[in-house]
């Protein structure tokens, strides 16, 4: 059974849109909320959000800034899925956050607390497949999709496991390595993602390095799209709010319209 997530990214997809899903930490600022929403207004076609952890193995210096400054406003989980439950963002939200927040809630409480903040997926990065299969049914049985991730380095039979068993997307990781901002797209991110699209129907979407405009047409050449993190959540950091953020997400949904 297709999710709203995938549902969702396959509708845009058929409609000839190359996909964007930005990222957010959520509780990163009193107005994260309205840095959400202006994302979603400004051509997103779902957002990913991040819930801090203390020790976020995958993420990248910006990110990890971005963690410690939510954890520094006394933002837990909980307040995070506070908060979104009260948006009406228009498109699909997405968590992203590490197993050890799962393990400590419960894998069928945690989804089950997701799904009643109106989030739809979620991504675990640091739980391996042989591991997986647990949060997965868990998430499924209160619908939320749990979005698997592949990497240029997955073999093609751990791929195509992993391909079957992921829900609402595929994340192809671009590159080896922690999230950041990058000068260049890797060109393994356009062989992953030729590699995961001939084995899945489902959206597959890069991640990790995608930085610009620019970068984010070149890597979604052989997929369905982007997710871009450390570059929104760098300007951010710096003192940008919901207008630079909505302009920020224009820029990319402008180039990816242009896109053949």
């Amino acid at each position: 059974m297709t999710g709203h997530l995938e549902a969702t990214l396959r509708a845009g997809r058929e409609g000839g849109r190359k996909l964007l899903v930005p990222y957010i930490t959520g509780g990163l600022g009193p107005d994260w909320c309205e840095v959400l929403r202006a994302m979603a207004d400004a051509g997103a076609d779902a957002i990913e959000i991040g819930i801090p952890f203390s020790d976020p193995v995958m993420d990248g210096p910006t990110i990890q800034e971005a963690s410690a400054r939510a954890l520094g406003r006394g933002t837990t989980p909980m307040t995070i899925l506070e908060d979104v439950s009260g948006i009406d963002a228009g498109v699909p939200l997405v968590a992203m956050t590490y197993g050890n927040l799962v393990h400590h809630a419960g894998r069928r409480r945690f989804a089950g607390e997701l799904a009643a903040a109106g989030i739809c997926g979620a991504i675990i990065p640091d739980f391996p497949l042989e591991e997986s299969e647990e949060w997965e049914a868990a998430a499924a049985a209160e619908g939320v999709e749990a979005v698997l991730l592949v990497a240029p380095v997955t073999p093609d039979d751990r791929l195509v496991r992993i391909c079957e068993r992921s829900r609402g997307f595929v994340y192809a990781v671009s590159r080896m390595g922690i999230t950041g901002e990058r000068a260049d797209v890797a060109s393994s991110a356009g062989v992953i993602a030729k590699r995961t699209k001939a084995v899945t129907d489902k959206p597959v979407l890069v991640g990790f390095g995608i930085s610009t405009p620019e970068q984010a047409v070149e890597a979604a050449a052989e997929a369905d799209g982007v997710v871009v993190a450390s570059a929104l959540m760098r300007m951010l950091l710096d003192g940008g709010g919901p207008d630079d953020a909505a302009a920020f997400v224009s820029s990319f949904r402008a180039a990816l319209d242009g896109s053949p």
